[in-house]
């Protein structure tokens, strides 16, 4: 008797237990279910239907054609794309490349709700973005910018592209081993955070290659006396500054005065003694094509001018045949002696990222729609193999654990957290595009001369002031006519880039 109620109170707490277990089980999952609709409900820019992504970028304006590109890139990645059930959708806002309106934009994208930004144009728009990006923990994928500030390995930031320190240390390292000295290495930059960015990797390539004391203690004397806001503090009545330090000109952003910048140059060559054989470009495409322009057919300069990626390369090339056109010269006019380093693969590439990119944007393929086309298919990717439930945290954790080959492309998250790439080519300017840069072609670059090109030396400051004050008049009296044609074309511009 003593053993049956033994058996009968096992089976009674067995089946207590059992039904405790399952009840715990029970709970767990639908507390776990509960959690995952509760964060998402709760994330945002993520509804059981889509993922909103945001991109601030200039749409009008001169630096409109960098805008229009990226975005077409973006579209053309993530146009009907569904993740777990969720169709991916980014919305836009124009900026028009100026700081002051960036925190306004970031913040009515973030009131709509969305879950990350993607591809924000430009240095000093993006320093204007990064607290409100920091306050709401806004995750930040491949902004078009090579810009030391998302490169602290701090904050939710992931970029692609490599940096502009990376850009202009791979063209400085390349000139010098083609016979370029140091000491002729230049810069023409614009004058905010975006031109310091330039200066920096300059600063430090030239560091390795033992330039003069002179120069190294000039570009650090400069970059000491900067702020984030300018290079060198412009007059009050907002003109580009005259800079006094190093081998460097300076030009005011959305402006497309070159002469302050190219005065700068030449007053460093006269009290050096120095002379200009590479010109980084950090800049505009519609300002850097002027300064090509003007460096070329107004002062016959021998330079090899290098512009980074940001620039533009489409944009460069058809604002400088525009130039052209214009003047009635030939379409290959100016295009001598310019490169542009570039953070993704030669357009010519049969890499299958290239090649769907091409098929997929048709008429709008370029450097920059195939870097947005680059960024949109890693968003993709990281999207995809985020753990449920999709919230900030869980897609920045499984980002910086990610290394994939992107269609020939290497993507490592896993070396430092912030940055997926590290490619950096060298090409060279043609009527018909963009080639990538052969020894060959080093040597003659160096060779090249301009039409009656004029020899200088520190014996003739008399005919130098003479030829100096007569290009200034020349330029000066072609002013109004720059200011027609760049009006001109800002409009048309404008016109594509409203939307």
């Amino acid at each position: 008797m003593q053993n049956i109620k033994q058996r009968i109170l096992l089976l009674f707490f067995i089946s207590i237990g059992f039904f405790s277990i399952n009840s715990i089980l029970i709970y767990a999952n639908t507390n776990q279910n509960a959690i995952e609709q509760a964060s998402t409900a709760t994330t945002p820019g993520v509804t059981a239907q889509e993922i909103f992504l945001g991109s601030v970028l200039p749409l009008d304006g001169r630096t409109a054609g960098i805008g229009i590109k990226i975005s077409a890139g973006f579209d053309a990645a993530l146009a009907g794309q569904i993740i777990n059930g969720r169709t991916v959708r980014i919305l836009y806002a124009d900026d028009l490349y100026e700081p002051i309106l960036t925190p306004l934009k970031v913040r009515r994208l973030q009131k709509q709700g969305i879950f990350a930004l993607l591809g924000n144009v430009g240095t000093p728009t993006t320093a204007a973005a990064l607290p409100i990006i920091k306050q709401h923990g806004i995750p930040a994928l491949g902004f078009f910018t090579g810009t030391s500030l998302l490169r602290t390995g701090r904050g939710l930031m992931l970029n692609y592209r490599a940096s502009y320190a990376q850009e202009t240390e791979t063209v400085i390292k390349a000139a010098i081993q083609a016979g370029v000295k140091p000491e002729q290495v230049c810069a023409y930059v614009q004058n905010d955070a975006y031109g310091k960015d330039g200066l920096l990797g300059m600063a430090t390539a030239l560091k390795q290659a033992k330039a003069p004391q002179k120069v190294i203690q000039s570009l650090e004397t400069l970059l000491a006396n900067s702020t984030n806001d300018w290079l060198v503090r412009p007059p009050k009545n907002g003109a580009a500054p005259i800079n006094n330090h190093g081998p460097v000109g300076v030009y005011m952003r959305n402006h497309l005065d070159v002469l302050s910048g190219y005065k700068s140059l030449k007053n460093w060559e006269h009290q050096t003694s120095y002379r200009c054989k590479l010109v980084l470009a950090v800049g505009i495409y519609e300002n850097i094509a002027q300064f090509i322009y003007e460096s070329r057919d107004s002062y016959k300069e021998n330079w090899i001018i290098s512009a980074v990626s940001f620039v533009g390369a489409n944009n460069l090339l058809h604002t400088l045949q525009e130039l052209n056109e214009h003047e009635n010269l030939g379409p290959a006019h100016g295009l001598e002696n310019v490169l542009m380093t570039q953070v993704v693969p030669n357009l010519d590439s049969k890499l299958p990222i290239v090649e769907k990119a091409r098929s997929k944007l048709g008429k709008d393929f370029g450097f920059i729609s195939l870097e947005g086309y680059i960024i949109g298919q890693i968003m993709l990717k990281l999207l995809r193999e985020t753990p449920m439930p999709l919230t900030r945290i869980n897609f920045m954790n499984q980002a910086r654990q990610t290394k994939f080959n992107l269609g020939g492309i290497s993507i490592d998250f896993t070396k430092n957290g912030y940055q997926g790439s590290d490619l950096v080519t060298i090409t060279r300017l043609t009527v018909d595009g963009y080639k990538l840069v052969t020894p060959k072609d080093w040597q003659n670059m160096l060779a090249w001369r301009t039409k009656k090109a004029t020899t200088v030396t520190k014996h003739s400051n008399r005919k130098e002031s003479q030829s100096r004050h007569s290009s200034d008049k020349e330029m000066r009296r072609n002013k109004d006519t720059r200011k027609s044609r760049t009006k001109n074309r800002r409009n048309r511009q404008g016109r594509r880039g409203r939307r």
